[in-house]
């Protein structure tokens, strides 16, 4: 087996295979992170797409299509039939390497540490070599002009894809937000990775996290987040979106599997198993229900 990466590994990985995309700009642009195995949740926003008539082309994936839950071959087999574009997130990384555990950048000794001994290497042997391949041709970052922005679309940090980010993290945001336009230029970052969906504006531009769908967002609800993005005539429009689903069928498949049941009471309770990642400001929030949130990013707000 590899190793496991380490975070001198993602600059390189980072900046040697940025991607620029095409989308179509007249249609909204769905953004999701995080499907984690989760069968059902992934079903239920390609119907919420469908129902929204978005072209598959207009639809991004922020990483992780392989983790906690119960279903991590045919999660991403639906992943890669639907033409949709992803971004290799930490578990992608890994999993192509066939490494020994998640990078997913958890603490030694913490709890989260603790419990991915227990779904990684279930994720790892229910994953194909055809799709451990497919995961290894993905790219760090995707780039876009659209609705009057450069939007850069990447998994976790600018320069480390296992950086959890949150709201609370002002002076953070900022160095990640100068590293990204750093290496190609964007006024906006759409991420994933810390499982918390936000906006935040910056000084040089708009940090998005679009939260995940595959786990709750530790606000005691069950359901999944993505974000929507929509060209207006006064600018972009950001909607966080909440994804509702069969999460009951989800959690009693990983029980039946026995590999993450503290991750299947979160499925149901929509509380974290640990708080180990988190910032005291979001500790301070875990639990309260989050609002689904529309804001409009005017492009004279962007510095030049």
């Amino acid at each position: 087996m590899a190793g496991v990466l380490t975070d001198t590994d993602w600059p390189i990985l980072a900046t040697s295979k940025l991607r620029q995309i095409m989308i179509d700009p007249t249609e909204p642009l769905l953004v999701f992170g995080g499907p984690y195995s989760n069968f059902e949740a992934t079903k239920a926003l390609f119907r919420e797409s469908d129902s929204l008539g978005l072209p598959r082309t207009n639809i991004i994936c922020t990483g992780d299509v392989i983790a906690y839950a119960a279903r991590p071959e045919e999660t991403a087999e639906l992943i890669r039939q639907s033409g949709i574009q992803v971004v290799a997130g930490n578990c992608e990384v890994q999993l192509a390497a066939g490494a020994e555990d998640c990078g997913c950048g958890f603490s030694d000794g913490s709890a989260c540490d603790r419990l991915s001994r227990g779904w990684y290497p279930f994720a790892l042997a229910h994953t194909s070599r055809a799709t451990c391949d497919w995961m290894a041709t993905l790219p760090p970052r995707f780039d876009l002009d659209y609705g009057g922005f450069r939007i850069a679309i990447l998994h976790g940090g600018a320069h480390q894809n296992n950086r959890f980010l949150f709201a609370s993290e002002s002076a953070a945001l900022e160095a990640e937000m100068a590293l990204a336009a750093a290496d190609r230029p964007c006024d906006v970052v759409i991420a994933g990775h810390a499982g918390i969906p936000f906006v935040k504006r910056l000084t040089q531009g708009t940090w998005i996290n679009a939260g995940v769908i595959g786990m709750p967002a530790n606000d005691a609800t069950p359901d999944g987040w993505y974000a929507l993005c929509t060209p207006r005539a006064d600018g972009l429009e950001i909607a966080l979106k909440r994804l509702a689903y069969d999460h009951v069928t989800a959690a009693a498949a990983m029980r039946r599997s026995g590999h993450a049941n503290g991750y299947a009471r979160t499925v149901i309770t929509g509380i974290w198993p640990s708080f180990d990642i988190l910032p005291e400001a979001e500790r301070a929030q875990a639990g309260k229900p989050i609002a689904e949130t529309t804001q409009t990013l005017s492009a004279m707000s962007i510095p030049a």
